[in-house]
């Protein structure tokens, strides 16, 4: 299976900042990423008068536009969520999914913490691979700069690619 690690935090706190620093670690290493972005509004991925919109809006039940260089699918969901291993079944062949935004998921997590943000953590030490952070904190979990995506990825290294 491939290992599917959750990046966690409070909003504006740099998860998606984080997750564009370690993709090109994780590249420089050989390993192929695929990321999840899980939006709790909704979303438009299209815009009004493309082709692939209009299809939607006509009532299509799923809509793929490919080209040479991308493919994107929309699919209806009828109001339930996909529950994130189906989703990544949906991925190609990588070697590990960062995902953005399953905080109430089952997978291992790192969360971006803060300290400006006043707040505590999201998450339980049990749940925790690690915290990115520009504060020192009292926990049992390994802390690293927020900049460190190099000692991230030295753990996902160890425990989940190796």
């Amino acid at each position: 299976m491939v290992p599917i690690i959750s990046i966690v935090g409070k909003s504006k706190s740099g998860k998606t900042t984080l997750i564009e620093k370690l993709i090109p670690e994780l590249k420089s290493r050989g390993y192929r990423v695929a990321t999840i972005k899980r939006d709790a509004h909704r979303f438009e991925m299209d815009k009004p008068g493309k082709d692939t919109y209009r299809h939607y809006h006509a009532g299509a039940e799923a809509v793929l536009i490919s080209s040479s260089e991308k493919m994107a699918l929309i699919q209806r969901t009828e109001g339930e969520e996909i529950p994130l291993d189906e989703l990544a079944k949906k991925l190609p062949k990588v070697d590990i999914i960062l995902t953005e935004g399953f905080r109430m998921g089952d997978k291992p997590k790192i969360e971006v913490h803060r300290q400006e943000l006043n707040r505590g953590l999201l998450c339980t030490e049990e749940e925790l691979i690690c915290v990115a952070t520009d504060e020192m904190l009292n926990i049992n979990v390994p802390l690293f700069d927020l900049d460190d995506a190099a000692g991230i990825v030295d753990i996902l290294e160890k425990k989940y690619l190796k």
